[in-house]
C-alpha cells in the first residue's frame, strides 16, 4: 500500500495548486464517507488526510512491483498481450444487454463488487468499443474511473485513447482537476499520445472554471506535441478570454488561430470584433469586415450590431451611421438590436425624421418594436422638442397595450418638465405607481427638478423630506437636485445643510457632484455646481470639464460648450481628439467658421492626435463656409497620411461637394477613389 509519504514525493503544481499525479493514487474508490448515498463513490485522493479510507483499496504506483493491493495479481504494467487463439475472437457484444449492465453496476459500492460483476468478461470477450461505450453511458466519474482500471489492469485491454478520453471527460465534467491532470500523465507512460479531443476537453473545461492559465498551460503543451487544434477549441478561447475581460490575450489566440493555418468561421470573426471594440481598436475592428469577405465569409446582422454597438458605446456616431448605410448597401437584414441602436444613434446626430422613419418601418421588415424601442424613440423626440409626437407615443403604447416600465415613465415626465407642464408631470408619477409600476429615484430626482424651476419649492422639499423619512434609499443624484434646487431659490442655509450632510455621508467633493449631475443629464443642476467650482478654483480635474462640454454638447446648447472650452484653456488643461470634436461642432453649430480654423490649427501645431472624425468635421466647417480650395488642401494632406480611413475621406469630400451642388466636383471625387481602387475596400 502506498503510504502518505509515498504520495507526496510525486507532488506536482498546476496553477499554482500542489497536486499529485494520477500515477501515485491509491485506489479511485473507496468504501462510503458520505453515508447519505450509498451508491456514490468517495475518490479518497481528493481528501489526502483521509488516510484512514485509503487502505480499503490501495493502488500501487505505476510501474510497480508492489504486491500489497489485492489485484497484485496483475500489478500496473505496460500493456502485454495473452498468448494468441488460432481462431478469431468472438466477441459477446450483442448477447450483452448493456442496459441491463449499467443498472447492475450502478448497485456496486466499491470496487470488490464491480470487479466481481464484471468477473465473467475478465478474458476480453467484450471488444474495446462496447467497453468504451459502457464508459460513456456511465454517469459516475468515481464508478468510470475503477472501470477504466479493470480495463486496464484485470481484463489487460490494450490501452485505449478513447477510453481514456471518456474518463477524463467524467472527471473534468466533476471538476476533479487532479485526477484528470494524473489521466493525462497516465496515457502518456502507457504510450498513449493525447490527440485533439484529450486538449480541447482539458483546455474548455479549464478555462470556463476561471484557471484560464492552466488553460494556456494545455494550449502550449498540445502545441508542444505538434497535435493541431480545431476552430472550435481556439474559438473557445477566445471567447473565455472575452468574458474575463483580457482582450489581448483573446487577439493572440485569434492570431495564433490564423498561423495554424485554421480559417476562422462566422461565429469566430463575430466574436473577436466583440474583442476588438472591448479594446478600443476601432480601425482594427472596421477592417475585419474586408478580411471576412476575402476569406468568403460574408459580414451578417451580428457583425454589423457588434461594430454600431462598439461606436455608440464610445459615443461614435457619425462612425455608426457609416456602418448602418454600408449594412444597408450589402442589404444586410436589420434585427430589433440594430434598429434600437440606429433610432439612438439618429437621436444623438439630431435626426429625429430618420429615427421616426426608421420606428415607422420596423414592422414592415417584420420587425416587432420593444419596449426599449418605444423608450428610445420617446427620448428622442423629447431632446428634439417633438412634444406632440412623444405624447401621442406615448398614449398609443397605453392604446396597444405595449408594455410601459419606469424609463418609459421617466422619460416622459422629464419631456412634461421640458414642456412646462410641471402638473402633467406630476400626474404620471401616481399613474404609474396606480399601474404598479414603482417609482426609482430618478423619478423623484426629476419631478423635484421640475418643480424647483416652476418656482413650486416647497412640494419639491416636501416630497424629498416624505423620501427621506419613508426609508427609500436617498442617492447622490437626488441629492445634488435638491441642493441646487434650494439655491436657485437662494435658501442658501437649506443648501449647505444638506451640502454638509452629503459631503458627511459620502464625502463628495462638488467635481464629483459635477460629474454625477453630468452623467444624470441634469443640465441646470450640473451648470450651477460647475460655475460654483470655478469661481472657488476647486476644479482640478480635466475629467469635470470633458464631463460639462459632452454635457452641452448631448443638449444642444453650443454657447455653453464654448464657455467650459475656453475656461479649460485658461486653466491650462490641454484637450483631447474628443473633446475637440464637439467643440468644432459647437464653432460649426453657431457658424463661428474662422474660430473653428483657429482651434483646429493651434491643436494641431501643439500635437493634438486628432481622429479621423475630427479631420472630416474640418472639411465639412470648410464647405460649408464655401471654402472649398481650403478644404481641398486639407484633403490632399489627409490622403497622403498613411493612418487615415482612406474610404471615408472621399466620401465625406464627396458628400460636401454635393451638399453645396458642385456635382462635378462630387463626381471627380468618386472617379478618383474608382481609379485608386478605394471604392471597392
Amino acid at each position: 500500500m502506498l503510504t502518505t509519504e509515498s504520495v507526496s514525493l510525486s507532488l506536482m503544481m498546476v496553477d499554482g495548486v500542489v497536486i499529485s499525479s494520477r500515477h501515485t493514487y491509491t485506489s479511485p474508490f473507496s468504501k462510503k464517507i458520505n453515508n447519505s448515498n450509498p451508491h456514490k463513490f468517495q475518490h479518497p485522493n481528493l481528501i489526502l488526510s483521509a488516510s484512514s479510507h485509503r487502505g480499503v483499496w490501495s493502488r500501487a504506483a505505476f510501474p510497480s512491483t508492489s504486491s500489497c493491493s489485492p489485484l497484485s495479481e496483475h500489478p500496473h504494467q505496460p500493456y502485454h498481450r495473452r498468448k494468441h487463439h488460432r481462431h478469431p475472437v468472438v466477441y459477446l457484444d450483442r448477447s450483452i444487454d448493456m442496459e441491463e449492465l449499467l443498472k447492475s453496476m450502478a448497485q456496486t459500492t466499491n470496487e470488490q463488487e464491480l470487479y466481481a460483476l464484471l468477473s465473467p468478461y475478465k478474458d476480453r470477450q467484450l471488444s474495446v468499443r462496447f467497453m468504451v461505450s459502457l464508459l460513456s453511458r456511465e454517469p459516475d466519474w468515481q464508478r468510470s474511473l475503477a472501470l477504466l482500471d479493470w480495463i486496464n489492469e484485470v481484463a489487460l485491454y490494450r490501452p485505449s485513447v478513447f477510453a481514456y478520453n471518456v474518463v477524463i471527460r467524467n472527471v473534468l465534467r466533476a471538476k476533479q482537476w487532479v485526477i484528470a491532470q494524473g489521466l493525462f500523465d497516465e496515457m502518456r507512460q502507457r504510450a498513449l499520445a493525447p490527440d485533439r479531443y484529450t486538449y480541447s476537453m482539458l483546455i474548455t473545461h479549464f478555462g470556463k472554471e476561471g484557471m484560464f492559465d492552466s488553460a494556456l498551460s494545455w494550449l502550449q503543451k498540445m502545441e508542444q506535441d505538434r497535435v493541431s487544434g480545431d476552430l472550435v477549441l481556439y474559438s473557445n478561447l477566445i471567447e473565455l478570454s472575452r468574458k474575463l475581460q483580457d482582450y489581448s490575450k483573446a487577439i493572440s489566440i485569434f492570431s495564433r488561430l490564423k498561423r495554424s493555418g485554421i480559417r476562422p468561421d462566422l461565429v469566430a470573426y463575430n466574436s473577436i470584433i466583440n474583442v476588438f471594440g472591448k479594446a478600443k481598436l476601432f480601425r482594427e475592428a472596421r477592417a475585419l469586415l474586408k478580411e471576412m469577405r476575402m476569406n468568403g465569409v460574408m459580414p451578417d446582422t451580428v457583425s454589423y450590431s457588434t461594430l454600431l454597438s462598439m461606436y455608440v458605446e464610445n459615443e461614435k456616431f457619425v462612425e455608426a451611421l457609416s456602418v448602418f448605410s454600408e449594412m444597408n448597401e450589402v442589404k444586410c437584414k436589420l434585427d430589433l438590436t440594430t434598429c434600437n441602436i440606429m433610432i439612438d444613434v439618429y437621436g444623438q446626430l439630431d435626426m429625429a425624421k430618420e429615427a421616426d422613419r426608421l420606428f415607422w418601418s420596423m414592422r414592415k421588415m417584420g420587425i416587432e418594436p420593444s419596449v426599449v424601442t418605444y423608450n428610445t424613440l420617446l427620448r428622442v423626440y423629447g431632446e428634439a422638442e417633438l412634444f406632440g409626437e412623444a405624447i401621442h407615443l406615448f398614449r398609443l403604447m397605453q392604446r396597444k397595450d405595449i408594455e410601459q416600465n419606469v424609463v418609459t415613465y421617466n422619460t416622459m415626465i422629464k419631456i412634461y418638465g421640458k414642456s412646462l407642464e410641471h402638473e402633467k408631470a406630476g400626474n404620471l408619477v401616481q399613474e404609474m405607481q396606480k399601474r404598479g409600476i414603482e417609482p426609482n429615484t430618478i423619478t423623484y430626482s426629476t419631478i423635484i427638478s421640475i418643480w424647483g424651476k416652476a418656482g413650486k419649492l416647497d412640494r419639491a422639499a416636501m416630497l424629498f423630506q416624505k423620501l427621506r423619512s419613508s426609508g427609500v434609499e436617498i442617492d447622490q443624484v437626488l441629492y445634488q437636485t435638491m441642493i441646487v434646487a434650494y439655491e436657485r431659490a437662494g435658501l442658501v442655509a437649506h443648501s449647505k445643510r444638506l451640502l454638509h450632510e452629503l459631503k458627511h455621508q459620502d464625502n463628495i467633493p462638488r467635481e464629483t457632484a459635477i460629474k454625477i449631475l453630468a452623467r444624470a443629464g441634469r443640465v441646470e443642476e450640473a451648470t450651477w455646481v460647475f460655475r460654483q467650482a470655478i469661481d472657488a478654483r476647486e476644479v482640478k480635474d480635466i475629467a469635470v470639464f470633458w464631463c460639462m462640454i459632452d454635457l452641452y454638447s448631448r443638449n444642444r446648447k453650443y454657447m455653453n460648450v464654448i464657455e467650459v472650452f475656453d475656461k479649460m484653456q485658461g486653466e491650462g488643461y490641454f484637450p483631447n481628439s474628443n473633446m475637440i470634436a464637439l467643440v468644432l461642432n459647437a464653432y460649426g453649430k453657431l457658424r463661428e467658421f474662422e474660430k473653428a480654423d483657429a482651434v483646429y490649427k493651434e491643436m494641431h501645431e501643439e500635437g493634438c492626435v486628432f481622429s479621423d472624425e475630427v479631420h472630416f468635421q474640418m472639411l465639412s466647417l470648410y464647405g460649408a463656409r464655401g471654402d472649398f480650395d481650403t478644404m481641398e488642401s486639407l484633403f490632399e494632406r489627409l490622403d497622403s497620411e498613411p493612418n487615415i480611413n482612406k474610404k471615408e475621406l472621399h466620401l465625406v469630400v464627396s458628400n460636401i461637394y454635393e451638399r453645396a451642388n458642385k456635382l462635378n466636383d462630387a463626381a471627380r471625387i468618386i472617379n478618383r477613389m474608382t481609379e485608386k481602387g478605394i471604392l471597392k475596400s
